[in-house]
């Protein structure tokens, strides 16, 4: 944050943290030792309402109609080829699937430590295991929380999210520290937003919703700005607005961006 800043900013999205998480799961190390191939996997005890719901939005984001999450929770692009929806989506999904890293997609609804997510590094527990992986904590129930303009929303959900955290391993590319900046990551989901003709991310940090940040204020709405082009070629602001208080990431002291 520059000094010259006063307004109260968070952060959106969490990038990769000091924690290590150990991946045991039978299944998962079976997986990741069938192919030398990434993967992007469930865990086992993600619900399948969950599992249908992120597969729906990258669907539609990717333009791939057969997408799908399988039985063993392993995520399948289909053979069909689409001209729909965004290639620069679909090429970021199929250069991490060709890569040798694995991500595993866990539930992190409720959790207050996890703003819509975050990627954290992993560890196998197999020690024979040497190939990357990733953990990426998805808070669902943060989304559900969402309210704003129907074409912001659709440009700021859980596939869009995953998008996000999966561009941060393959890319591994930098967010913004800078008001009035998205960083690089999120330039590369804005090309992705524009390639499905939904409104740009204007900044990487939100801020208080006019009047929300005072103390005697039960909610604490904040607000993300999004840029939208009609087809007159005009400029329209348009948001998504949430309840801080109920999806987290506000720190209680100073209500500030967590920074790497």
């Amino acid at each position: 944050m520059r000094p010259d800043i006063q307004p109260p900013i968070i952060k959106c999205m969490i990038r990769l943290s000091g924690v290590v998480l150990l991946i045991s799961l039978v299944a998962l190390t079976s997986l990741a030792s069938e192919t030398q191939k990434g993967a992007i996997v469930f865990r086992e005890e993600v619900t399948a309402a969950h599992r249908q719901q992120l597969a729906e939005k990258l669907r539609a984001i990717t333009g791939w109609s057969e997408l799908s999450f399988a039985a063993n929770g392993s995520l399948s692009c289909g053979r069909s080829i689409s001209t729909k929806g965004s290639s620069t989506a679909r090429r970021l999904i199929s250069e991490t699937l060709d890569s040798a890293t694995v991500l595993i997609l866990e539930d992190a609804s409720e959790r207050p430590d996890v703003v819509f997510a975050k990627v954290v590094p992993g560890k196998w527990q197999d020690s024979a295991q040497s190939r990357p992986v990733f953990v990426v904590l998805i808070d669902f129930a943060d989304f559900d929380h969402l309210m704003g303009d129907r074409q912001a929303l659709e440009a700021f959900n859980v596939g869009w999210s995953l998008l996000h955290e999966i561009d941060h391993v393959t890319n591994d590319s930098e967010d913004s520290e800078v008001l009035g900046h998205v960083g690089e990551c999120e330039n590369h989901i804005n090309q992705m937003r524009r390639e499905c003709h939904l409104p740009a991310r204007l900044d990487y940090f939100f801020d208080f919703f006019p009047a929300a940040q005072h103390n005697d204020f039960r909610t604490r709405l904040v607000r993300l700005a999004f840029d939208q082009i009609d087809n007159s070629k005009k400029h329209r602001r348009v948001w998504v607005i949430w309840d801080a208080r109920q999806v987290g990431g506000l720190e209680s002291s100073k209500q500030l961006a967590t920074l790497r």
